[in-house]
């Protein structure tokens, strides 16, 4: 539908367009106008002054949203510097996964919200000083501790930050969350039920079990690292999906992707997905352990499922409107007349590249989705350098 039929600012021509929010996987023109969609047309007038976007032969996607990262840059030992990751991913929405909590959330709005070209949201983490001692040499578990599982101030500053806020984060699984294990569940759930939030659920090495954790999500509620390795994969020895997985996409739990530097393996993404289970989102868990392999960013992990057999359109799916909708943000992640005009483009190749899992287990690719631009808001973004595209051989990296 068009506006009218001039005063575009500028006019990105004739790539396949893929919105799946609004059913659209067609060759168009979309039209820009002060920084959102103008208008979705096959051919639009070329008034003169407009600046074209040729995308003849490429593919165009609403924003990309990045469901799951860690980007508490200079303040964690493992945050990453959002506009850095995103701009060479060309991702619009930087969502991080509960690397600050009530006592910190304060500092992580001013000193990475405000200043960030990305737009960053959060998940606030049930645990009051948020994820604090996550390094290569010390690892305390900030769910471990229940003095730290403090909802009403989760919930206090939640509201504050309503603007930013979109979930509850906790993690669960061996030293993280301890003795307590699922009671930090019932924390965040508590708080999250009080804010009307979706919690997002980390599971990591046993105790508790993958089953116990997916038995108590609600409907809305995200889990991330779906398809880690074993121990705890979705997946039996069989190469099954487990029933209590299934059953809680039933109910409407989400399974998110969350890469990372541990949790993500081909094998239980290759048996999932064999078995008719697809994840509903793909997220990076893009931080300072994993930025440089073997997660580096959500196009590198989007590469992956791309691989391991997703359709484009699936691909796509998951990474603009299922995160947008999961975050309570259907604004975001889609191209209807008035959205805001972030868009990336990308080219479908042929490129010959090692991936390297977490437990290093490799694949050898067929295809790849490579950078051609994005724009922010309206604003054109050239497509940056990604060291992941240079692999040696022997190692991915």
């Amino acid at each position: 539908m068009v506006i009218d039929d001039a005063g575009f600012d500028a006019i990105v021509a004739g790539g396949r367009v893929i919105d799946p929010a609004n059913a659209v996987d067609a060759v168009c023109d979309i039209g820009i106008r002060d920084g959102r969609v103008a208008a979705l047309a096959p051919v639009l007038p070329r008034p003169p002054g407009v600046t074209i976007h040729d995308a003849d032969g490429l593919l165009v996607v609403p924003g990309l949203i990045d469901l799951h990262t860690h980007v508490y840059a200079r303040a964690t030992s493992y945050g990453v510097d959002p506009d850095r990751v995103a701009l060479r991913a060309q991702v619009a929405t930087m969502v991080d996964a509960g690397s600050a909590g009530a006592g910190t959330y304060a500092g992580f709005h001013a000193f990475v919200i405000e200043p960030a070209r990305t737009r960053v949201l959060a998940f606030l983490n049930i645990s009051f000083p948020g994820i604090f001692a996550f390094d290569r040499d010390v690892m305390v578990g900030e769910a471990a501790h229940l003095t730290l599982l403090h909802v009403p101030r989760c919930v206090e500053v939640a509201r504050a930050h309503a603007d930013s806020v979109v979930g509850i984060k906790v993690r669960l699984g061996g030293a993280v969350s301890g003795d307590l294990g699922l009671q930090a569940l019932d924390k965040a759930q508590q708080a999250a039920a009080e804010l009307g939030l979706p919690v997002m659920c980390h599971v990591g090495r046993p105790p508790p079990s993958y089953a116990e954790i997916v038995d108590r999500l609600r409907p809305g509620d995200i889990l991330t690292h779906c398809f880690r390795p074993a121990p705890n994969a979705p997946v039996d020895d069989a190469r099954k999906v487990l029933p209590s997985v299934r059953a809680a996409r039933r109910r409407g739990v989400l399974f998110d992707i969350g890469h990372g530097m541990g949790a993500f393996g081909f094998d239980s993404a290759e048996a999932a997905l064999a078995d008719g289970f697809a994840p509903d989102t793909i997220s990076s868990d893009v931080h300072g352990l994993s930025v440089d392999g073997p997660a580096y960013d959500l196009l590198h992990t989007m590469n992956k499922l791309l691989n391991c057999g997703m359709p484009v359109p699936d691909v796509v799916r998951t990474v603009t409107v299922a995160p947008a909708r999961a975050i309570g943000r259907p604004q975001l992640g889609q191209l209807a007349v008035g959205a805001c005009a972030d868009l990336a483009l990308f080219r479908l190749a042929e490129v010959a590249l090692r991936f390297v899992d977490v437990t290093g287990a490799h694949r050898d690719s067929a295809r790849l989705l490579k950078p051609a631009g994005m724009l922010r808001a309206g604003h054109w973004c050239d497509a940056q350098p990604r060291p992941w595209e240079f692999p040696r051989k022997a190692d991915g990296g």
